[in-house]
């Protein structure tokens, strides 16, 4: 039986791979000059490095959830780890923008593996709901710490200057801390329950699979081909692959056939809500963590150690109002998620207006730390406010869904918002940092929208209860 010393240290254990997988989303952002230089990669093929890794994670979240349940959260936590260090390596090895393309590829879709662990194993753990809910608030406070953390580092293991190319340690740094992980895994972190009456959904995964790709790799590769035919024609295919994907999963519930995803959960209105305001939230936030890093960089000739610093205040910030945002939650309600994106807002649209050449680094660091501020009160409640109606049975499925929405969101916002930023740096980076800002701003909109819609956090009412049909 655990105790409580075993039960927190097997938290910290877990809750390296959401810290790693993060990092890894974001260490790439400030160190792009760098890395197009050491591959000889385009605009394009960069997006793809950030994208590739976004793509090859979302796929496989839900798979990754199953095989948990089929195997043991152990045994795919650890193998995960391992694929993902393994993949680390290769990275920083890569010699050519195809070769760390797909290697980025691979290291996703080795997160997507160990990722989902961490939550089930917070839902084995800590059965008493207040210790539950302080695990999900430092799930959550993990994930935006880790995008700082990763903007951070980028900027100075980039800027270094050795026997090995500085871009390349953004991708060794994980070889330590996996290779402990996987120590600490093996020594103190106990095996799950395994569940195996229920097959994989090989199909589903292959469909929705090919789905994404069908629609984040033309939206990258499409802009800076001129948007050739074949890029419009791929993105329609993708809708028409998705629709068939749901399809597939109504018909083979109907079957009992244990579908990738269980398309019942669509019925609770809250947790649809939920996904919406995540998915813009995440497009948003990834996006603007990528076009601030180039800005500062290309538009504020800030170096890259020097702009990794200026996450450092907005990331301490994120954390102590997520901390507070907990806490504040229980009282006031959604208003505290609502005031958050609210903060974003005007912090977005004083930053497209202020930041310019020659702006003093103190506003720049009062932008951002107010952007910190209003991250930490949105981004970890989100989750929370998703799942809070969905009944027991079927949370880690909810989890799995929110967590590919979640990835998915990312890699859009680099598709959609980078490309938009890429295309209008041909008239200048100030001009593109409007743009995108714009595009931001509109997704913040979006979120707000979907925050009135959700009912209060204070309020209680029942889960909802899913019929077979």
């Amino acid at each position: 039986m655990r105790t409580i010393k075993n039960k927190w240290l097997e938290l910290a254990i877990v809750l390296s791979a959401p810290l790693l997988s993060v990092i890894d989303v974001f260490i790439i952002n400030v160190a792009i000059p760098a890395i197009k230089k050491g591959v000889h990669s385009t605009n394009g093929e960069v997006q793809l490095v950030i994208a590739g890794y976004l793509l090859g994670y979302a796929a496989f979240l839900i798979t990754g959830g199953r095989a948990g349940d089929h195997f043991g959260r152990k045994k795919v936590f650890f193998g995960g780890m391992l694929s993902f260090t393994v993949a680390s390596a290769l990275c920083g090895l890569s010699v050519t923008p195809v070769q760390l393309i797909v290697t980025r590829f691979f290291q996703g879709a080795s997160a997507s593996f160990m990722v989902p662990q961490s939550i089930a194993f917070i839902q084995v753990l800590f059965t008493d709901p207040k210790e539950r809910s302080k695990a999900f608030g430092m799930f959550g406070i993990t994930l935006g710490a880790a995008a700082v953390i990763g903007q951070v580092l980028g900027g100075y293991l980039s800027g270094t200057h050795g026997a090995v190319e500085g871009w390349r340690l953004i991708f060794f740094i994980n070889l330590p801390i996996g290779i402990g992980t996987l120590i600490a895994t093996r020594l103190f972190l106990t095996e799950t329950r395994q569940q195996r009456k229920n097959a994989f959904d090989y199909t589903g995964i292959v469909i929705l699979t090919l789905a994404l790709f069908c629609l984040i790799f033309p939206l990258i590769q499409g802009r800076e081909a001129g948007w050739p035919l074949w890029s419009i024609g791929l993105i329609l295919l993708s809708f028409v692959i998705f629709i068939y994907f749901i399809n597939n999963q109504k018909k083979k519930l109907r079957e009992n056939k244990n579908p990738l995803i269980d398309v019942r959960l669509f019925r609770i209105s809250d947790f649809n809500i939920g996904l919406l305001a995540a998915l813009f939230h995440f497009m948003l936030h990834t996006a603007y963590l990528l076009l601030s890093a180039v800005y500062l960089q290309n538009g504020l000739a800030v170096t890259p150690a020097e702009c990794g610093l200026y996450f450092i205040l907005p990331g301490i910030l994120f954390m102590i109002s997520s901390v507070a945002a907990s806490k504040l939650i229980i009282r006031f309600g959604k208003r505290v998620v609502q005031v958050g994106a609210l903060l974003l807002a005007i912090t977005f649209f004083l930053q497209m207006n202020l930041l310019r050449p020659g702006v003093p680094a103190w506003l720049i660091i009062l932008l951002m730390s107010a952007w910190g501020v209003g991250n930490g009160l949105v981004l970890p409640s989100l989750l929370n406010l998703a799942l809070r109606n969905v009944p027991a049975e079927y949370a880690g499925a909810a989890a799995g869904v929110y967590s590919t929405f979640q990835q998915t969101a990312s890699a859009l916002g680099v598709s959609i918002i980078g490309g938009v930023f890429f295309h209008f740096s041909r008239q200048g980076w100030q001009t593109a940092y409007h743009a995108g800002l714009l595009m931001i701003l509109i997704c913040v909109g979006i979120v707000s929208f979907t925050l009135y819609l959700l009912p209060d956090a204070r309020t209680t009412s029942s889960p909802t209860t899913l019929s077979a049909e």
